[in-house]
């Protein structure tokens, strides 16, 4: 707008001083050149300093939004950009996954992410929570770093997947002895996680000496496990996994993948001795 305004001035100057040379009788190329050294002299030399001007305005207008521009030149750009890709991990996030919310007993809990454990309290004494947690404990391969021992659960490091990690650190905040658990319910076998299966089973001794039966436990993909699953524990009970019960774990999966969260499902299976 700025550059088109200056332009109509120079041209209407121009065309002016044209027309008065002719009616004060000079010869047309004169009136030409005239006309030609006004458009040319109306171009303001301060031209540059007007536009990074401008550009600085603009500059300081996405700094006061948490948007710091490096390069001046960037603004202009940004202005006729209409997508933008980036990486998410690292760039927009921090790749530091917290659980925030737990499906069992046909509702949404809603799990406790600040750092002090200051926020929501859920039952941490309710059977499905119990099935929930131990699975999630045994079929993961993460661990904390030595060494921790005075750092809070959420800030020590882990060596393991981000997922993992997350449900490593949710884990023994609730439980509060994860690799305690892990020791007393020895890992028989694993089929690690990969990216065709999309999910994890692992085979574990039992800590019940009057059940010494062997526990099988899976973690992954809700669509993978939905499909290996006859029955779902509620309220303590295990349940035949009807249309309906399918439905209500389908809708809880929709309702917690449409905030952006990952969205795992776990399941467990007792061999035959």
């Amino acid at each position: 707008h700025f550059i088109h305004l200056i332009t109509g001035v120079a041209v209407f100057l121009g065309v002016t001083f044209f027309v008065i040379a002719f009616i004060l009788g000079y010869h047309w190329l004169d009136a030409v050149i005239f006309l030609i050294g006004i458009i040319v002299a109306n171009v303001p030399e301060g031209l540059l300093a007007t536009v990074t001007v401008c550009l600085t305005l603009t500059a300081k207008r996405m700094a006061s939004k948490n948007c710091l521009v490096k390069n001046l030149e960037a603004v202009e750009t940004l202005g006729s950009t209409s997508t933008i890709c980036s990486d998410k991990t690292g760039t927009l996030t921090q790749n530091r996954m917290t659980v925030a919310h737990m499906w069992f007993d046909n509702q949404i809990i809603d799990a406790d992410t600040t750092e002090d454990q200051s926020g929501l309290q859920y039952d941490r004494t309710s059977p499905g929570f119990k099935a929930l947690a131990k699975i999630a404990t045994l079929c993961n391969r993460a661990e904390f770093k030595a060494g921790q021992d005075g750092v809070a659960i959420l800030k020590r490091e882990v060596n393991g997947d981000a997922s993992e990690a997350a449900l490593l650190k949710c884990m023994e905040l609730a439980l509060g002895d994860v690799m305690g658990i892990r020791k007393r319910n020895k890992k028989v076998c694993e089929i690690p996680f990969n990216s065709t299966n999309k999910y994890q089973v692992s085979i574990h001794e039992s800590d019940n000496p009057d059940d010494p039966r062997h526990l099988l436990v899976m973690k992954g993909a809700p669509e993978r496990i939905l499909d290996r699953c006859s029955t779902i524990f509620i309220g303590g009970k295990e349940k035949v996994l009807d249309e309906e019960m399918k439905e209500a774990f389908n809708n809880a999966y929709v309702e917690l993948g449409g905030l952006g969260e990952r969205v795992l499902g776990f399941c467990d299976y007792t061999l035959p001795s």
